[in-house]
């Protein structure tokens, strides 16, 4: 039997070349400073409207299936922005969260939200402490008149980082 009749075909069907897309822009945008990445992310998830916790789920298993190292325990921070670019190419965006695990061992962790609640995570949002947090932002202007990236040092939810 040959690994071609084994194992699925990834990436395959109608999404294919734009999740594809996704992963590969993820690896790139996951080298980026934090400040930087939140703000590429911030100006992604304009116009969008906020993704469901289906919606969330779905493009994090199309990603995980795609990509071994999105799918690694390690790949946390390049899955979480391909779930995020996966579901904006759909026209949503879920909540994309980057911070720490707030119980031992603390480590870094990057993750999505949707509908207050984490995607695809064994993990509670009480578990988890966000530093950093990119969300749509609905009819809210920009009341301190900052540059593109959503107002002067604010993240995509209008907090400060």
């Amino acid at each position: 039997m040959t690994t071609e009749m084994t194992m699925p075909r990834r990436g395959a069907g109608a999404g294919g070349l734009r999740l594809r897309t996704a992963v590969a822009a993820a690896f790139v945008l996951a080298r980026l400073k934090p400040g930087r990445l939140r703000r590429v992310l911030a100006r992604c998830a304009r116009g969008a409207r906020p993704a469901s916790h289906a919606e969330t789920l779905e493009a994090r298993e199309a990603v995980v299936a795609l990509s071994r190292r999105c799918a690694s325990r390690y790949g946390c921070l390049p899955r979480s922005v391909a779930v995020a670019l996966a579901c904006r190419m759909s026209g949503v965006w879920p909540d994309w969260c980057a911070g720490v695990w707030a119980t031992p061992p603390f480590s870094p962790h990057a993750w999505v939200q949707a509908g207050g609640r984490t995607v695809g995570e064994q993990a509670e949002p009480a578990d988890l402490r966000p530093l950093m947090v990119v969300t749509v932002r609905e009819g809210v202007h920009d009341e301190h008149g900052g540059g593109e990236d959503g107002g002067g040092g604010a993240d995509g939810a209008g907090r400060t980082a």
